[in-house]
């Protein structure tokens, strides 16, 4: 889709740190959510866009070249707070405040027409699942689901008891898988890495390098680390090995300038933290309503945008790279009473050009 919206591939490449999103295209108000989004997902495979509201569906939308056209839709009993995408793009899981997990699968989907889907439950938990993700483990294809109850589920899809646990000792606040890298954030600032070609056991426990509550977790291109974002405006760089320990480094972003006091600057969530599938390069997004581009092997900020009108609540890059989708709607950092009618609930499609996620000149991986 490098057409995209009109957008030109042969977009002149600019030395600016800031970036343009007056090219960014909205999904229709009519096929919206009706609460804030909490989760959103590319297909790995096709031009598929999966949303996961508080509203307690989840959204699949087509993406083409005149943005995004919702397709299908599945629901759950409570809100759903986590969906993603089987390796091969067939079936996508969507984790709810209900304690359990469901999967659906598009071959069995129709092919016409806005429709709702047929739900197969594959994870049960005591509390709420917050996260959940697909792997491949001996051929097969798993499901692994986080919760509230402070266990990490793992779930072959032919059978409906665990095919392990974890006892992460807190609550499941975010979790990241690449290749066979998942890597889990928890309650207390603890986080967990897990080898998935030896999923009964944790791998390797660290108390996170940031002094505040870990908000997301997000796993490099390669998995060779990750990146960890938390409520006071900064992301830490964490690679797994021992032997990269000098390449760890944090950061701060997402703070803006009390114009009232020169010494004081407000501090903001990093609320989702997405890699880019092609360049390896990230994105950061945050409660003060902007997203950024990083490198990181450069230690160097690549754009940043302006303020959308709302807290950015998840990001993620299509398949291919050539589009950042994001959501604005409320974060609920204020509490229940802060969501009334007049908070955003906005999906937005950013057109990739130029230079925007390509690495510095120069910089090497390392």
């Amino acid at each position: 889709m490098a057409g995209l919206f009109g957008g030109g591939a042969a977009a002149t490449a600019t030395s600016s740190t800031v970036g343009d999103t007056s090219k960014d295209v909205d999904v229709p108000s009519s096929q919206m959510p009706g609460d804030s989004i909490s989760d959103l997902a590319f297909s790995p495979q096709n031009d598929f866009l999966s949303v996961a509201s508080w509203d307690k569906k989840v959204y699949i939308y087509e993406v083409n070249n005149n943005g995004a056209q919702g397709k299908w839709a599945f629901e759950m009993k409570a809100p759903v707070l986590g969906c993603a995408w089987s390796k091969d793009g067939t079936r996508i899981a969507g984790a709810s405040a209900d304690h359990t997990a469901v999967m659906v699968d598009l071959r069995n989907a129709p092919q016409s027409g806005s429709a709702s889907l047929q739900t197969q439950q594959v994870a049960q938990h005591n509390d709420t699942i917050k996260c959940v993700r697909w792997f491949q483990h001996g051929g097969n294809d798993f499901v692994v689901t986080g919760s509230w109850d402070k266990t990490v589920k793992f779930w072959d899809l032919r059978s409906d008891k665990p095919a392990g646990t974890l006892d992460c000792a807190e609550r499941i606040y975010t979790m990241d898988v690449k290749n066979d890298l998942l890597v889990i954030g928890t309650a207390e600032r603890h986080i967990h890495m897990v080898d998935l070609k030896d999923p009964g056991k944790i791998y390797k426990t660290i108390t996170s390098p940031l002094k505040w509550q870990t908000r997301v977790v997000s796993c490099f291109t390669d998995a060779t680390g990750f990146a960890v974002g938390s409520i006071e405006g900064r992301c830490a760089i964490q690679y797994v090995e021992d032997k990269d320990t000098p390449l760890n480094f944090s950061f701060k972003c997402h703070r803006q300038q009390d114009p009232s006091a020169r010494d004081v600057a407000k501090v903001y969530s990093v609320n989702a933290i997405s890699f880019h599938p092609i360049h390896g390069t990230f994105s950061t997004a945050g409660s003060d309503g902007t997203f950024h581009f990083w490198d990181k092997d450069a230690k160097h900020r690549l754009k940043g945008y302006p303020e959308v009108g709302g807290s950015i609540t998840a990001t993620g890059f299509s398949k291919d790279g050539n589009i950042f989708a994001y959501a604005v709607s409320y974060d609920w950092s204020k509490g229940y009473s802060y969501n009334t009618p007049q908070q955003p609930i906005k999906l937005k499609l950013h057109p990739i050009l130029g230079d925007e996620c390509k690495p510095r000149p120069g910089s090497k991986k390392r």
